[in-house]
């Protein structure tokens, strides 16, 4: 983000040469608030913005009232990013369940731009939690581009658009797309759409989008209209009493049904959101709640079969009687770890160690190319004990060497077997503690598949007895398809953090969704009863208290109008929830879970290497328009070109790859290399010291032709071309030395 960040900073410069005009609303030009002065950070957006990409900075002016400015020589490198002007937003956010799909329409104008010149445009999306992009569509004068999901085989222009990449993701939270060739003073209309997770803590489901826009995006003009409008739906798939804490925007309650909001609002504002925009709100139910609900499919469907969903709330009175918990923790410290990810780990684990009671057990096993065990087995969670602990991950969490999982994942499920017999005897069938494996890495290792297949052998020979092997990937070089494959047959919880900043945050949510457990063991009658039915996750997980169960699946056969689920509650009694069974049209059930059902397909399809899961997975993606690792995104143009002889003719063709939109299977290069995760190459701070520094060199060869101008020409002439002008070079060289010595022979003679 540093180099956006650097953009953004010089185009708010180079904005000082749009003449706003006398009559003017705002200032040129743009006030920068006090807070951007201070930090390169309040530069990264906030909201769904769009920016002029200024590669030459003699286009920048005011495309209506044109004005003197001084030339300016030289080129931006990286080029200079100038936020444009909005005039519009409408957001409509949709709530099913546990998910939410936004879509935002909005217009700009490119007003910073000669009405006679052209430039690059680039929209950034800001996400919220788990987002991933599911269409943009943009419009203006010329041209109309869209994006499109395309399998990776293609063959259609490949050529063409693979030359043209960019990266899609800043950020794994920031969605970025570059729009070429757009005329100055023209407006500009978008379509972005996304889908992102509701955070559910203490009976609450909560939801926030990125929604504050800075004030350099407000038009010059007085009179401009701004129009701003925000339309939610929330369909919570229950029957139950829902009450609504927050609302951050003034919407108004437009209808209400059981179950069912819709609010709205819509009017012409005078300045933009301020505020990002939140929502919350709770599903009254003291005790464990949920339903199924089914759907047929439509003829469309790729899937014939019809379509179900379970979802399982832990309910608001689920604070009393708590699992005791038996818990290994494995800490990779490699070296690529070195520096703010260990330490943020360190941090976490720190912060979640207290809340273990004492009765709870524990080990922490800390590992790179060899292993450092707190203890050779479980140790009580007591007061003295945890003083101890942080003196020994202080002294022992240094991050140094390789990595190697499957030695200190052996060793956890070791101790966990002998501890087993230990406390079971050779009567006993039940254990009254919840077994859990932490793992916590940033790398990719050649044997994820062996070890993978061992965790596997353990649980199906283990049962209920062994433990939740919960993983969380640090950055992008691990592979985080393994890591959610090792957590989907243990039933434990995956979790990632992407960048250095989230990593501490993300991982203390991680922890506190996974340790506490409201019924464990879960299963459910009516599949038995099913003719044939498949179900994601594969294995039920447990039912946390931070975590609602939200299942889906095909099934063939009839469920009955109730289902019977049962678990193992706190109290180590079996525990039954009668769930009711209703055909639902209101929610789409395969839209909602087709994401989840895409990921846990691909980390099947990357542990069995099946080809006939990777072409499920591409027509799934396909068919949805949702990013995955056996499909491209592309930007198609529609464009209208018109001239004086001919009629509009639209064409079709790729324009660019949008690279960089999903995970990948981990990099096992830098993790041998010990590459933080993160890590980007660095790029000269200065880069933007070329701008306006070349009057010197260039002002005595043509006002418009520089020394960089020359090089970049050069760069690209043909080694035939080169040579030519090589030899020109010193044949011109050659005739000024004769006419030299001719002069100083006459001279001397």
């Amino acid at each position: 983000m540093e180099e956006f960040t650097m953009s953004v900073e010089e185009g708010l410069r180079l904005a000082k040469r749009v003449y706003a005009g006398k009559d003017r609303y705002a200032e040129a030009p743009p006030r920068q608030p006090a807070e951007m002065e201070r930090s390169r950070a309040s530069l990264i957006p906030k909201a769904p913005m769009l920016y002029a990409v200024i590669v030459d900075p003699a286009i920048v002016d005011n495309p209506d009232i044109p004005s003197y400015q001084p030339h300016v020589y030289g080129r931006c490198d990286p080029p200079a990013l100038i936020p444009l002007h909005m005039k519009e937003i409408a957001v409509t956010t949709d709530c099913y369940l546990d998910t939410a799909f936004i879509s935002v329409r909005g217009r700009w104008r490119l007003h910073c731009v000669m009405g006679s010149r052209r430039c690059d445009c680039r929209l950034v999306v800001p996400f919220g939690e788990q987002g991933s992009i599911l269409g943009v569509e943009v419009n203006f004068a010329r041209r109309s581009y869209f994006t499109q999901v395309v399998h990776r085989e293609v063959d259609h222009n490949k050529e063409k658009f693979i030359k043209n990449e960019h990266k899609g993701f800043l950020k794994p939270t920031i969605f970025s797309l570059m729009i070429p060739q757009v005329d100055g003073g023209c407006e500009i209309s978008i379509y972005i759409s996304w889908s992102q997770k509701l955070l559910y803590k203490d009976g609450h489901f909560s939801f926030r989008m990125p929604f504050t826009f800075p004030e350099y995006v407000t038009p010059f003009t007085r009179m401009a209209e701004k129009q701003e409008k925000i339309q939610l739906n929330v369909n919570t798939g229950t029957e139950k009493e829902v009450i609504f804490h927050e609302l951050t925007h003034a919407l108004k309650e437009k209808s209400r049904h059981v179950g069912r909001f819709l609010f709205l609002y819509e009017a012409d504002a005078e300045n933009w959101s301020t505020k990002d925009f939140e929502f919350s709100f709770s599903v009254f139910s003291s005790d464990i709640y949920g339903g199924i609900m089914l759907n047929s499919p439509s003829i469309h469907d790729l899937d014939q079969r019809n379509m179900f969903c379970l979802c399982l709330y832990p309910g608001s009175n689920q604070m009393g009687k708590v699992f005791r918990k038996e818990v290994i923790f494995l800490v990779d410290i490699s070296g690529s770890m070195q520096g703010k990810p260990l330490e943020s780990v360190k941090s976490a684990l720190l912060s979640i160690l207290p809340e273990l009671a004492p009765t709870d057990c524990f080990n922490i096993i800390a590992f790179n190319e060899e292993m450092y065990s707190f203890s050779s087995f479980l140790e009580p969670a007591n007061v003295d004990l945890l003083e101890s602990t942080t003196q020994w991950i202080s002294k022992n969490l240094i991050a140094c060497g390789g990595t190697n999982i499957m030695r200190p994942l052996n060793e956890a499920l070791r101790i966990f077997d002998e501890n087993s017999i230990q406390s079971l005897g050779l009567l006993s069938k039940t254990k009254d503690a919840v077994p859990y494996i932490f793992l916590v890495t940033d790398g990719a290792v050649e044997n994820e598949r062996t070890v993978c297949h061992t965790v596997k052998s353990h649980v199906e020979n283990g049962g209920s007895l062994s433990p939740r092997i919960c993983t969380f990937g640090i950055g992008s070089y691990c592979n985080h398809y393994f890591l959610q494959m090792l957590s989907s047959v243990s039933r434990g919880k995956y979790g990632a953090a992407y960048d250095q900043d989230s990593i501490e945050p993300e991982m203390q949510k991680w922890f506190r969704k996974a340790l506490f457990p409201v019924l464990t063991n879960i299963t459910v009658d009516a599949f038995d009863d099913l003719k044939a039915f498949e179900v994601y996750p594969w294995k039920l997980p447990d039912l946390l208290i931070e975590c609602p169960l939200i299942i889906s699946g095909r099934y063939e056969g009839k469920f009955p109008n109730t289902v019977k689920v049962e678990g193992r509650s706190a109290d180590m009694n079996e525990k039954v929830i009668n769930l009711k069974v209703q055909n639902s049209t209101d929610i789409p059930i395969e839209k909602v879970f087709v994401k989840q059902q895409i990921d846990l397909l691909t980390a099947q399809a990357w542990f069995f290497e099946s080809m006939e899961l990777e072409e499920k997975i591409a027509k799934l993606s396909i068919q949805w328009g949702i990013p995955s690792e056996y499909t491209l995104l592309i930007v198609r143009i529609e464009a209208v070109e018109q001239d004086m002889t001919k009629k509009k003719q639209a064409i079709d063709e790729a324009v660019s790859l949008v690279h960089y939109v999903t995970l990948g299977f981990g990099n096992q290069i830098a993790t041998v290399e010990n590459i933080p995760p993160g890590s980007e190459e660095p790029r000269d701070p200065n880069a933007f010291a070329v701008l306006g520094k070349a009057v010197s060199c260039c002002s005595g060869f043509c006002d418009c032709f520089c020394c960089f101008c020359l090089i970049k020409t050069c760069s690209k002439m043909s080694d035939q071309c080169l040579i030519a002008l090589t030899q020109l070079c010193s044949a011109l060289s050659c005739f000024a030395c004769s006419e030299c010595c001719v002069q100083v022979c006459c001279d001397s003679g």
